[in-house]
């Protein structure tokens, strides 16, 4: 997630939001919407910047139309205020044609109906506010210097319109007086339906990726992905910025915890993980510490070890903080005093704690870094980039292609900050 984004994360470069972190739930929740929405198409414009034309061959990122799935509204597979929803579609070529990339975006969640209901005028709740071209950068790019294993694969971006990670299913729209659509999961089917059409059922090779809410959302989806492709030689996931610990905020209190258990109540989320809900209570079930117990396809967890975004939203949201001591902290961890900084190893260590099984399934991959970032996968900068994000000398990029291609077994984990000196600390 993104700092001011909604607390399930947000993807590639659009991170919204409907959190609210204060004990009274609504104090600050009209601020972090209306932060998120601003902080969204900054870091939209800020991450991309194409040129006017947009020329393949250029160095400009390729501008990818919009496109509503057929048939969704037949299915009942529509954003929050029942529009059709969408993705971006960029076909592959030579060696990459029978290849697929399916990206989830992120963007936060809505716990209630009054933050749902305001995030159905936005982007992130109605394919009628979504841009009809993005950029494709990062792990989507189609340029070999930026993306040189995925380059040329048919690649996809699924927009995010349901507030609820694409797990939500309610059948009834009437809310209270409120209309609204909580179909994530029938959009995550009705957009797979139509990709296994256009190609994607024949594909030699396919990757599940995304980013926050659809980093979470990959963790969730991962076996059922898999499941659609029984004739695919080789199915993976990667997950980027998607690892959200259920840890206590600066002030003591389960932030995190409380504001996913509201999403899963409101949108019926726990029905997602039958076994594990006969187990224990549903709100832990979508931590993925938990999820990744039960997934059988391999995943490669890509996250910052200091989250910019939880340290912002769930280690020390603004509630928990009346003095205002962690305002720079959370901005800059440059700015972060020694007391400050031995909280945030103790961040790590419950992320690292959290992974430590997944260090012995051998084909899973890891690259946790020490950076000051979210997501990392979308921003060529930090995909692939001469000089920034390495782990041994290795860039994200080559790393989850070392792992996806077997070519080595992958287990980077970052030594503590300030260790590494090609980190892009900027606190996206």
């Amino acid at each position: 997630m993104k700092a001011g984004e909604e607390m399930l994360v947000p993807e590639h470069q659009n991170c919204r939001q409907s959190w609210r972190w204060r004990g009274g739930r609504a104090t600050t929740s009209a601020v972090l919407d209306l932060a998120l929405l601003v902080f969204s198409g900054v870091m939209f414009l800020w991450f991309t910047s194409p040129s006017q034309d947009g020329v393949l061959n250029s160095f400009d990122p390729v501008l990818v139309d919009l496109t509503l799935v057929k048939n969704a509204k037949e299915k009942g597979a529509l954003c929050l205020d029942g529009s059709l929803p969408g993705y971006h579609f960029l076909k592959g070529f030579d060696s990459g044609a029978d290849n697929w990339l399916i990206h989830l975006e992120g963007g936060g969640a809505c716990r209630d109906l009054k933050s749902c209901n305001a995030r159905k005028y936005t982007a992130l709740g109605s394919s009628n506010q979504m841009e009809h071209q993005v950029p494709f950068t990062g792990i989507l790019s189609n340029l070999p210097s930026y993306n040189p294993d995925f380059f040329n694969w048919n690649k996809v971006m699924i927009r995010y319109c349901d507030g609820a990670a694409f797990s939500g299913d309610v059948e009834e729209t009437d809310q209270n007086g409120t209309t609204l659509y909580f179909r994530g999961e029938r959009i995550w089917k009705a957009v797979m339906q139509e990709l296994l059409l256009n190609g994607l059922a024949t594909s030699k090779k396919a990757l599940l990726t995304g980013c926050s809410a659809g980093g979470l959302a990959t963790y969730i989806h991962c076996d059922d992905f898999k499941a659609l492709l029984p004739n695919t030689e080789t199915v993976k996931c990667m997950a980027d910025g998607g690892f959200f610990l259920d840890v206590k905020d600066i002030s003591g209190k389960s932030s995190m915890h409380d504001f996913l258990s509201d999403v899963i109540h409101l949108q019926d989320v726990g029905k997602m993980f039958p076994n594990c809900i006969s187990r224990m209570d549903a709100t832990k079930c979508i931590f993925p510490e938990e999820i990744t117990k039960s997934i059988s396809t391999p995943v490669f967890i890509l996250n910052s070890a200091y989250d910019a975004w939880q340290v912002q939203n769930v280690l020390a949201p603004g509630y928990s903080d009346p003095s205002n001591s962690w305002a720079s902290c959370k901005l800059d961890i440059k700015k972060c005093n020694h007391i400050q900084i031995k909280i945030l190893e103790g961040f790590r260590a419950a992320l690292l704690d959290d992974i430590s099984d997944v260090k012995m399934k051998k084909d899973w991959g890891i690259f946790v870094d020490s950076c000051f970032v979210h997501c990392q996968s979308l921003r060529n900068i930090t995909w692939h980039s001469p000089y920034y994000q390495r782990i041994n000398n290795k860039t994200i990029a080559e790393s989850t292609g070392d792992w996806y291609f077997d070519r080595r077994e992958v287990k980077e984990t970052d030594c503590p900050y300030p260790c590494n000196p090609t980190c892009v600390n900027d606190g996206f």
